[in-house]
């Protein structure tokens, strides 16, 4: 870990003299560019000077215990010193692990895109998956985020096929980046009147909400079809042509939204999935690129990955990333999620400062 830190350092003071350069500072973008560098890494290099000057002042406390030539109550406050000392050493550790894993992650403090699919299990599975969005729901209005359905395909009773939705917020990407893949649910569904427990799954995927800037999108590689909208009725439902599917041709990405009115807030919406999409896509392939480690991760991100059980019987909660079992799954379902979040993270940060 602090290998790293001594080459971040060594960027960081040989940023400072380059945003002095005059030639630097007359290239505008150039300056900027490492301006900002300079200040994203000025966080960390602070902490870790901060470290290694405790460390120095451990070192002297420590040799000044060894001398003999020290009264007892001058051994006491030497004592007392060393162990506050120690205290603020692990502290600082932790800080400074936390930075590594903060400026590791660009995408730490992105609004998201959250994506439920119903998988296997039918009616059952769409019920479920109105579980999961009913879920994260409650968990943004416990955290004052703000939630916009972007798309919708309603199922029976209740349940979705699919739903769309953006959450936006303060860190929202940092706490709910875990919850991409197979979610599966045991439970007896209402239809069944032998009492059989039935197991279902939802698909989750989260992609951190790109900007224009992020993702560039050309016009001409896009083809965009409008439609009547379909749903239970409604006075705009099939009578005017608001619903917009938009298909990007170099990749074949298809996005679809049909819940507003307006066909223009129906295309703004559409974009942003699919801006979201491609972002993703590419962050996806640039980091196989870069390691083939998976190892490093707490989860793939991978939606056929099976990540975590609901188990209605046992009122048992299973994220098999973990190997956490949390009794409480009313509680969760309320979109209490702060323990499973925290174990997540906890793992996270173990794996990435090479812990085992």
């Amino acid at each position: 870990m602090f290998k790293d830190i001594e080459k971040k350092r060594a960027r960081h003071e040989e940023l400072q003299r380059l945003i002095s350069d005059p030639g630097v500072i007359a290239n505008s973008n150039l300056y900027q560019k490492y301006a900002k560098e300079f200040a994203e890494l000025g966080k960390l290099v602070s902490k870790y000077n901060e470290y290694q000057k405790l460390l120095n002042e451990i070192k002297d406390t420590e040799r000044m215990l060894g001398e003999k030539c020290h009264d007892d109550s001058f051994i006491e406050l030497a004592k007392q010193e060393l162990e506050e000392l120690t205290k603020r050493k692990e502290s600082l550790i932790v800080e400074i692990g936390n930075l590594l894993i903060t400026e590791a992650d660009p995408l730490i403090g992105k609004n998201i895109i959250m994506e439920i699919r119903a998988g296997t299990g039918g009616l059952e599975a769409g019920l479920f998956a109105a579980n999961l969005f009913r879920m994260y729901s409650k968990y943004a209005q416990r955290q004052g985020w703000q939630i916009e359905v972007m798309s919708s395909n309603p199922s029976e009773k209740g349940g979705f096929k699919e739903i769309i939705f953006s959450i936006s917020g303060k860190m929202v990407y940092d706490k709910l980046k875990f919850e991409s893949g197979t979610h599966r649910v045991q439970r007896v569904p209402e239809t069944e009147a032998s009492g059989r427990i039935h197991t279902s799954a939802a698909t989750v995927a989260v992609l951190p909400e790109a900007e224009e800037r992020d993702v560039e999108i050309k016009t001409e590689d896009l083809r965009i079809d409008v439609f009547r909208s379909g749903g239970k009725g409604g006075q705009s439902v099939n009578k005017t042509e608001s619903a917009v599917r938009i298909t990007h041709l170099p990749t074949g990405l298809v996005v679809a939204c049909q819940d507003e009115r307006s066909q223009y807030k129906n295309k703004m919406k559409a974009l942003r999935v699919l801006r979201a999409r491609l972002y993703e896509a590419n962050r996806i392939d640039q980091a196989k690129k870069v390691s083939k480690d998976r190892k490093k991760q707490v989860g793939t991100g991978d939606r056929s990955e099976k990540i975590r059980t609901y188990n209605f019987p046992d009122r048992r909660v299973t994220d098999h990333r973990i190997g956490l079992t949390l009794h409480e799954l009313e509680n969760i379902l309320e979109g209490n999620l702060d323990k499973l979040i925290v174990g997540l993270k906890e793992e996270e940060k173990k794996l990435k400062l090479g812990g085992k």
